[in-house]
């Protein structure tokens, strides 16, 4: 019988201390945003995100994609009951601490910046320029006579036997 106690004890320590985190996964559309919780950098949408902060804690996460708008959002701890803190807490009170998790899920939609949005501005100035872009820029200084025509023909050739 004391095998037995010993064994029920450390279980229910383990369920106790399991209880103390929770998870949920954070997505994104599109998908490969920069994120970032509480201010640092964890990595890109879809993340799977887990903490041990008490229940009602918010946690803070800024995603970041070229072409969007950055989007700030919060997610509390406050959506589902976890029924290891609620066992826990009635033998050590302590775990009611966290006795709520995350939602299973935060889905959140970038918006694409739109042209009266300040950043629109230095993201096309920072966006690559495509082939038939370069390719314009190169017709505009042969028109107005910076480049020859050789010097035209040999950079228009370099252009298009670039690998996209």
């Amino acid at each position: 019988m004391h095998r037995t106690a010993r064994f029920l004890y450390i279980l229910l320590v383990a369920i106790t201390l399991a209880s103390c985190s929770s998870k949920t996964m954070i997505t994104s559309s599109p998908s490969g945003a920069k994120l970032y919780v509480d201010g640092n950098m964890v990595g890109k949408t879809p993340y799977k995100h887990r903490d041990a902060k008490a229940s009602f804690s918010k946690t803070f996460i800024r995603m970041e994609m070229p072409g969007y708008e950055t989007l700030n959002a919060e997610i509390v701890k406050d959506d589902d009951v976890h029924v290891g803190a609620v066992i826990g807490g009635f033998f050590f009170l302590i775990p009611w601490i966290w006795a709520l998790e995350y939602d299973s899920n935060y889905h959140y939609e970038l918006q694409p910046v739109s042209p009266d949005h300040p950043e629109w501005e230095l993201q096309q100035a920072n966006r690559p320029k495509s082939k038939v872009e370069r390719l314009i820029e190169l017709k505009a200084l042969l028109d107005q006579g910076i480049l020859t025509q050789e010097e035209f023909e040999k950079e228009k050739k370099k252009i298009l036997e670039e690998d996209d």
